[in-house]
């Protein structure tokens, strides 16, 4: 991984693409040895942004996708508190949805990077663009919970996926979880469970996965 920092964000700058990209400029993050046998990063964006799938296909047609999907509802509420935090976002969780698309204007003809709470979490148009521009047996999802409650198994999947040791798991621990100061009210939860339902139950037939706790309103935890 980067020996700089965790997500480098080279397929998403616009400014690195304004000509033939300089891949040399993205490679100097990195310090592989001889004994390592898988280089990457973590760029949650790339997913998200219209031109980066792309641009790593062009970069190397082969690589390798690992996306951890989690309910768009509760990855919506953990970037507004995330946003929050950071000082970028001064609207409750409530005022930022609704103003989400007029906000988000401001970054045409690309998206906002900050304030697109709720349309990342509209995962069908992203797997899709995957799916057309990569092999399906070159992305690999997994789920939030997954990762919680079966640990190891779902990381020895992932190393099985890189085809390296799958025999070594670290241990447990829990990272990035954060008590919020504040809930999502229940009539705005069922509201944006409603928003996303259908977006979901196409991914559930995409991704052939059971994801019935996202849209199930007794499953409801924020």
């Amino acid at each position: 991984m980067p020996e700089t920092k965790k997500e480098l964000h080279f397929f998403d700058n616009e400014k690195e693409f304004r000509g033939p990209p300089d891949y040399k400029r993205y490679h100097a993050h990195f310090r592989p040895e001889p004994k390592h046998r898988t280089i990457g990063e973590a760029s949650p964006i790339y997913m998200y942004w219209n031109a980066a799938p792309y641009r790593i296909w062009s970069y190397n047609p082969q690589m390798k996708w690992i996306l951890v999907l989690r309910n768009p509802v509760e990855r919506a509420f953990s970037a507004w508190n995330m946003e929050t935090k950071r000082g970028a976002e001064n609207l409750s969780f409530r005022d930022a949805v609704e103003r989400e698309a007029e906000r988000c204007r401001e970054a045409l003809p690309l998206q906002h990077r900050v304030f697109s709470y709720i349309d990342r979490g509209f995962y069908v148009h992203q797997v899709r663009r995957l799916f057309n521009i990569f092999r399906a047996g070159n992305c690999l999802f997994l789920l939030t919970d997954e990762l919680r409650t079966n640990h190891e198994s779902t990381l020895r999947g992932v190393f099985e996926f890189l085809n390296v040791d799958s025999s070594a798991i670290p241990a447990e621990a829990n990272v990035f979880e954060h008590d919020y100061d504040k809930r999502i009210e229940p009539d705005l939860y069922s509201c944006l469970i409603d928003m996303f339902y259908f977006d979901i139950k196409e991914l559930e037939r995409l991704l052939k996965r059971d994801l019935s706790s996202w849209y199930d309103k007794r499953t409801q935890s924020l």
